[in-house]
């Protein structure tokens, strides 16, 4: 038997300014699993993970959580004036106050140790979505949402930030859901891929998506690409492990 989900969409219709953003979308997130949202701009994936943390109010249907459930979140973008002096211990204190250990503590889990004393204004791209990372973790959540958090990161890197991703889930067991762009380097690291236009256009592994005719309507026939270059790479990075 299956496990219940964390969470749930159920008909799950949202208008935002007069306009349907969303309508019937039907999903559920189970324990542990990494669930990747993709999809073209404007396609209604931020809003999505907006109406589970319940910043936005349902046009129609519903979202159900489980008893209890934590949520982490990082945002797609979060603006800090560069001209206002505040340590990372201080920004991971907000808006309650937390110790050095506890600081250091999730810091260490986000793969950014020893930058609790650096300036957030001083943070590379990188060390700076870790940051964010980091202060979700603080939530010790069951569900982990991340909105487009390697925007502006290179390949690379963005690839490291996954990879970062990963092992959180092993430590904690939480539950994962990423709305990216990175089509390869997503694919390495989800359990289940849900392709979203204004609702589901698509869902299953990354192998069923990616043959899928609406994936391939709405990102190119050249994406299969994309999935011999996860396979690839995450083939490599197995090596490396190894």
């Amino acid at each position: 038997m299956r496990a219940t989900p964390l969470i749930a969409a159920r008909g799950l219709s949202v208008r935002l300014g007069g306009r349907c953003v969303l309508h019937d979308v039907d999903a559920e997130i189970f324990p542990g699993e990494i669930v990747t949202v993709l999809g073209p701009n404007g396609s209604g994936k931020s809003t999505f993970l907006r109406a589970l943390i319940g910043a936005v109010r349902p046009h129609a249907g519903r979202i159900e959580r489980a008893p209890g459930l934590r949520i982490g979140y990082v945002p797609q973008k979060l603006a800090i004036d560069a001209a206002m002096p505040m340590t990372v211990r201080r920004f991971l204190g907000l808006p309650r106050r937390i110790g050095r250990p506890e600081a250091e503590a999730a810091l260490g889990q986000a793969g950014a140790p020893g930058l609790d004393d650096r300036q957030m204004a001083d943070l590379s791209g990188g060390q700076f979505q870790r940051v964010l990372l980091a202060r979700a973790l603080l939530e010790c959540p069951g569900l982990l949402l991340l909105d487009e958090a390697t925007q502006g990161l290179d390949q690379p890197g963005s690839a490291a930030f996954y990879r970062r991703i990963e092992a959180v889930r092993a430590e904690l067991g939480c539950a994962v859901v990423m709305v990216s762009h990175d089509l390869h380097v997503v694919m390495a690291a989800s359990d289940r891929v849900l392709c979203m236009n204004g609702h589901i256009c698509c869902e299953g592994t990354p192998d069923t998506v990616a043959g899928a005719p609406e994936y391939r309507a709405l990102f190119g026939t050249g994406t299969g690409g994309a999935l011999a270059l996860y396979r690839h790479d995450h083939a490599h990075s197995h090596d490396r492990a190894g």
